[in-house]
């Protein structure tokens, strides 16, 4: 992997704003910080283009509810194709959270959310999303 260095001007306050957020956030460089910034907007960019991307759905349930299992279920299977892999975590007596990795096209992973956003009783459904990888350094 081979470094540029290049320059940016921005308005002071700007930067003072950006240095107090990577301070926080213990981030050890402006260059690092920059840089997952890049990465962020070129995943973002392969999720707008329809290339193939990753994901995962992360779900927050009432065990007790177990119409919800059943049709959570039923969603999973009807999309195996996309879903790679799922993890079931008690969070307490009553919730569970379900992380659902998934793989695909946007269309068919944001199909995939909805379906499982329609399912009555859940409590949290959200997408973190990701990239296969190959189109980033």
């Amino acid at each position: 992997m081979s470094i540029v260095r290049f320059s940016v001007s921005l308005d002071k306050d700007l930067v003072a704003g950006f240095d107090r957020k990577i301070k926080a956030e213990r981030c050890p460089t402006r260059s690092k910080a920059v840089g997952d910034l890049i990465r962020s907007s070129l995943v973002q960019t392969e999720w707008r283009a329809g290339e193939e991307v990753v994901g995962a759905v992360v779900l927050v349930y009432d065990h007790h509810k177990r119409e919800v299992l059943q049709r959570l279920t039923d969603v999973q299977h009807d999309c195996h194709d996309a879903i790679i892999s799922t993890q079931h975590v008690h969070l307490d007596h009553d919730n569970c959270m379900e992380i659902v990795a998934v793989r695909g096209k946007p269309a068919e992973i944001e199909a995939i959310v909805k379906r499982l956003k329609a399912v009555k009783g859940l409590k949290h459904v959200s997408l973190a999303a990701g990239t296969t990888g190959r189109r980033i350094s």
